[in-house]
């Protein structure tokens, strides 16, 4: 009776094992996300400790500044851009804009041509706004990245 008893412990370990293992990475899934949101107070933390100043970034969602399916910016699109070229104007960097991922539901344009539209369209409002254009750069587009969530304008200042 004790001899099956210890040979039914020792069939079992692994599950012990396999306990420990989905623990920890259940752990440090949890700690990945928690830290997720806080890149940003991370980045310009470093960067302030070295005496750099932080990048600024801005990502908004190409749905909440264009009218659907046009690179027509929106009043809304409008101030928001504005109020971006606000806070740029006062440091002299590079502003690079950028997309990334593609907008599906357009009639009228080729996702391409319509992703490429809307970033020269904010880069027009920004220059409008007063950014020299000197100081602007149009990146590529990131097509593979984000699709699922549509286009994303990505404005940072280098």
């Amino acid at each position: 009776m004790k001899a099956r008893a210890i040979a039914a412990g020792r069939r079992n370990r692994w599950a012990l094992s396999f306990a420990d293992l989905a623990l920890l990475l259940l752990g440090f899934f949890v700690l990945l996300q928690a830290s997720n949101g806080r890149q940003r107070e991370v980045v310009s933390g470093v960067a302030q400790e070295f005496g750099a100043p932080a990048a600024q970034m801005d990502r908004l969602a190409a749905r909440s500044l264009f009218q659907p399916g046009e690179a027509l910016l929106t009043p809304a699109g409008e101030q928001a851009v504005a109020a971006l070229a606000e806070r740029y104007r006062t440091n002299h960097s590079i502003i690079e804009i950028r997309s990334i991922g593609l907008d599906s539901d357009t009639n009228r344009f080729d996702s391409w041509d319509l992703a490429a539209a809307r970033l020269g369209a904010t880069a027009r409002a920004l220059a409008a706004h007063g950014i020299a254009r000197d100081r602007i750069v149009i990146r590529g587009l990131d097509q593979q990245s984000e699709s699922r969530t549509g286009q994303q304008i990505l404005i940072r200042a280098k």
